[in-house]
């Protein structure tokens, strides 16, 4: 089942839309299966630009997102909840129309959204709820969902592998599962390939991060018992590389991000890649 993985970058990488700075024909070039894409809005994406940019690059696509401003699914008012709703159908919907058949990201909580104490059952409660309402739009769209765990700095919903589990069964859908992510995780998991390991048959996404944001395989993640647990517990979905632009001052702001993560964006992403792609193929032979 390994053998069959995807390798994508995410266009953040150079830039917070998609436009015409992403490098799609050297991204297939450089022997990348696809790119992952931000929606924050379905209305800003053009479907047919980017269906036809899809085609000429033969790349594949996933998307991104996250909760925009004014939107919480698991708000204490009932109308944000279910003005929210309708935001993530429309984008499920944008999906289905592209042809996309992932979508990701922290799907429950806006992003730095921090109120100071742990989570409650009220909105533990609405967050399951949220989620069992988008599964008929999935299933008219054809798409999947990978809800992300993020760092402890960024959300107070939802940090562990453990707990992502706990909220995904819940929830109870075949269509939707879990992206875990290594930056995340390298700073909440006791150990990165036990929690994708207890992911198991729910993990239907992987962000490969290193620790500081920079080139996989420059830093301290230990990607050959990481991917080796991807390759034992079965997984052939994508792995993609993750990273933000630093100089744009949109992107360094949401993600904090002050200083370069490495000579050039572009080394991120193919040199990411083709190290990633070598402990792959090492721990298939292995």
């Amino acid at each position: 089942m390994g053998a069959a993985m995807k390798f994508g970058v995410n266009t953040m990488i150079w830039s917070g839309a998609f436009d015409s700075s992403i490098p799609l024909d050297k991204i297939k070039q450089e022997g990348l299966d696809g790119i992952e894409i931000p929606v924050f809005d379905a209305k800003d994406i053009d479907i047919a630009v980017l269906k036809r940019a899809l085609s000429d690059s033969d790349l594949e696509c996933t998307f991104c997102s996250v909760n925009p401003p004014g939107k919480n699914p698991i708000s204490e008012d009932a109308a944000v909840r279910a003005e929210t709703l309708e935001h993530w159908k429309q984008v499920i919907a944008t999906a289905g129309e592209a042809g996309v058949r992932l979508i990701a990201g922290p799907t429950y909580s806006p992003v730095g959204h921090l109120p100071g104490r742990r989570r409650n059952d009220d909105e533990w409660k609405w967050g399951v709820d949220f989620h069992r309402q988008l599964d008929t739009a999935l299933q008219d769209a054809d798409a999947e969902l990978a809800i992300e765990p993020l760092n402890r700095f960024e959300t107070y919903f939802l940090n562990t592998a453990e707990d992502t589990i706990r909220f995904v069964d819940e929830i109870g859908s075949p269509r939707v599962g879990i992206l875990f992510d290594t930056f995340h995780s390298n700073i909440e998991e006791k150990s990165i390939p036990r929690g994708y390991q207890m992911c198991g048959s729910r993990l239907k996404h992987v962000h490969a991060c290193e620790n500081d944001r920079g080139v996989p395989g420059t830093g301290h993640v230990d990607w050959i018992s990481v991917l080796g647990t991807l390759r034992q517990i079965g997984y052939d979905g994508w792995l993609t590389i993750e990273s933000f632009n630093g100089t744009i001052p949109q992107l360094a702001a949401a993600t904090a991000i002050w200083r370069d993560l490495a000579e050039s964006m572009d080394d991120i992403a193919f040199e990411g890649a083709a190290f990633l792609k070598r402990v792959w193929e090492k721990e298939n032979q292995a």
